[in-house]
Formats: C-alpha cells, structure tokens, sequence
C-alpha cells in the first residue's frame, strides 16, 4: 500500500491494521444508520482499535507536543479510502484537540486529552465565519474579559462536529484593532451557558457540520489557551501539522477510485473485448497511477520532515496538500469517466467518491490560498 521511502517499518504494519479495521469493522457501521449515529459509532470503535491514541501526544503530562504525522496520515489513507465519515471523525479529533496539547493548562490537558483518545469525547475547531474563511485575521467574534471569566459573543460556520462535538478549540478576537495578533484562543464545553448549535448545513457528501453561535457565552479564564493574541499562532501551528493529512485523505479517495477503475476496466466489454486492452484506457489509468504516486510522494515528504525534527513544514505541506487534493479530483474523475453510465449512478463507488473529493480542495485552506502560501516562501 504504502510505496515510500519516508515511512518505516511500524507505519506499513499501522497500514495494514488500519485495512483490516476498515474492512470487518467500518463498513458495518456506516450502513443503515442516522449520520449522527454512526460518527458515534466510528468514534468509539476508532478509540476500541487503538487508533485515536496517534491523535494526541504520547507525552502531553510533560508538554511534549510531538506527534507522528506519518501515522495521522497512513490511518488517514486507509480509512478515506472505505469511509470519509471514518475519516473526518478520526481527523477531527487531533484537529479539535491538538491546540490543547499545545497550550492548554494543565488541568484543561488531564481532563480532555484522555477522553479524546478513549472516545469518551469529541473534538472540534471553531475558526470559520460567515465573513472570515481563508482570511483568519477578518473573524468577528469577540471575547471580553470580565472578572475570572471571558464573555464570548459571535458565530461560526462551517463546523465539522458542530451539535456533535464534547468541547469546541474556539478562535475569537480579545483585541480588535490589532489584527491577527489579537485572536485568542479558548475551549468551551457544550454546556457551556450562552452558547449554542445554530443549525446543520447539508453538503453534498454526509458530513457532520453546522453553525454555532455564542450569546453572552462565558467561559473561566483558565479555559483560555496560551496567552492572550496567541490564538493566531496557535491555529496556524495546528493547521501546519495536520494540513499533509488532508493530502492523505485525499490520497485514500484515489486510491479507491484507480482499484475501481481497473477492477472495471478489466471486466467491462465493448467491441468484443475488455475496455483495459484499449489504449486510451489504459493512457488515462498510466495518468491516474502516476498522480497517485506522486501526490503519496509529496504527502508522505512533509510528514516524514515533521517527524524528523522540523519545527515548520509550511511549504512542504502547503505543496502536498495542494497537489494531492487536486490529484485526487483528477484521478477520481477519470475513474468516473472509465466507468462510463454507470460511474453517475447514484450509489455507486465512484458517484460517491466523486462528491467527497470536492470538499478537501477547500477546507484547510483552498488549492488557491495553497499556491500563495507556496510562493509567499519561495520569496521570502
């Protein structure tokens, strides 16, 4: 599965747990069940299989905020490529709770980072608003001091895990005239008294996410992460590290769609034999694998640099992300295209695989804010 020089002997067994994970355990649990349910589900038999443990630093006690970014990525890879619903929960739950480990108190970093990677709670990151999507610095909602608490007060869109998640990483402005040297960061509980779920918002592909708002939401000054205006960082620092397994997600996707496409390729008859001896299906399948391995190469590159001492991987994860995502809509299209009438069927492997691709060239930053990211350090 994995055909890379950047990912060592435990990875590939990783790899292979993950595979047997999906394929007697996930495919059960996403079928005939209510969305909300099966994220449940997905949460708790990824925590049974020891899986959520790589979501969380081995030695968060002591502050080591190491990660193995090539083992996010290896169960990112097996898991998309049978569930992207598996996929999100598993992604969400580093995402949600990485900034925790980063700067949360110590109290704040006993309590949750264990029920995370016990399934015990669910994890989401809160920065996206109506008015403020790929530019960070434009986020509206505001959190004032007041006494031993801050009282947070703005909406967010665009959520994944809003109405879901245990607790949200929430992102807020404790000084407006500063830009993004005056976000804060904060968790809140989903009890916490002033804040609610506003609602789900339908995508084309299932995908748990909403809109939340916060009316006169308070929170105890402890719950802030880090200091106050190092929210911005501490977003771009979270973003940094799981930003190559959105590549990987991607790369699962891919994957899926190439098996498909060759499995059909090889049985389907047109003119009196298989449509895999007609050359250009076999050029566009050559196209496929080769994006595929590419994209691997890329996604795998910048995870292996974290792992081994980078303190940031802006580039190199800004390049995979950005490639793989686009690879994968490329390779999943023209597995769509191989599979001719019957690639557009609802239900099938491939329809679906074409709507859950679209999304990962946006979140996390879209192909666009990818390339200027690219060339903003080229010229530094």
């Amino acid at each position: 599965m994995l055909n890379t020089p950047f990912i060592e002997q435990h990875h590939r067994e990783l790899a292979e747990q993950v595979a047997n994970f999906v394929q007697q355990q996930v495919r059960g649990i996403t079928q005939g069940l209510m969305e909300e349910e099966q994220c449940r589900l997905l949460v708790r038999a990824l925590a049974r299989e020891g899986l959520l443990v790589h979501t969380v630093p081995n030695n968060f006690e002591r502050r080591d905020h190491s990660l193995d970014v090539r083992a996010l990525c290896v169960v990112r890879d097996g898991l998309s490529y049978e569930s992207s619903l598996a996929d999100l929960m598993f992604a969400m739950q580093g995402l949600g709770s990485f900034p925790l480990a980063l700067a949360g108190s110590d109290e704040i970093r006993n309590r949750l980072l264990p029920q995370v990677k016990n399934g015990e709670a669910i994890a989401a990151f809160a920065i996206t608003e109506p008015q403020a999507g790929s530019d960070v610095s434009a986020i509206q909602t505001v959190a004032k001091r007041d006494g031993s608490s801050y009282v947070i007060d703005g909406t967010k869109t665009f959520i994944s895990n809003a109405g879901l998640a245990d607790f949200y990483t929430v992102f807020a402005k404790t000084d407006a005239t500063t830009g993004s040297k005056g976000i804060s960061a904060f968790v809140v509980g989903k009890d916490a008294p002033g804040f609610y779920f506003d609602g789900k918002i339908e995508l084309i592909a299932p995908h748990p996410i909403g809109r939340l708002r916060f009316d006169g939401c308070r929170v105890p000054l402890t719950h802030r992460l880090g200091e106050e205006g190092a929210g911005f960082k501490l977003a771009m620092t979270t973003l940094d590290t799981f930003r190559p397994t959105v590549g990987a997600a991607a790369l699962g996707l891919a994957s899926r769609a190439l098996d498909e496409a060759v499995s059909y390729a090889r049985h389907r008859v047109q003119f009196g034999r298989p449509i895999a001896e007609f050359q250009g299906t076999q050029m566009k399948l050559a196209e496929m694998a080769t994006d595929l391995d590419a994209a691997r190469l890329l996604v795998y590159r910048a995870a292996w640099k974290k792992d081994t001492g980078a303190d940031r991987v802006t580039l190199e994860a800004a390049m995979a992300k950005l490639f793989a995502t686009e690879a994968a809509q490329r390779v999943i299209d023209s597995s769509v295209q191989i599979h001719g009438g019957t690639g557009v069927v609802v239900g099938s492997v491939v329809e679906r695989l074409y709507r859950e691709v679209r999304a990962l060239r946006i979140y996390e930053g879209t192909s666009e804010i990818q390339k200027l990211v690219i060339a903003g350090q080229l010229l530094r």
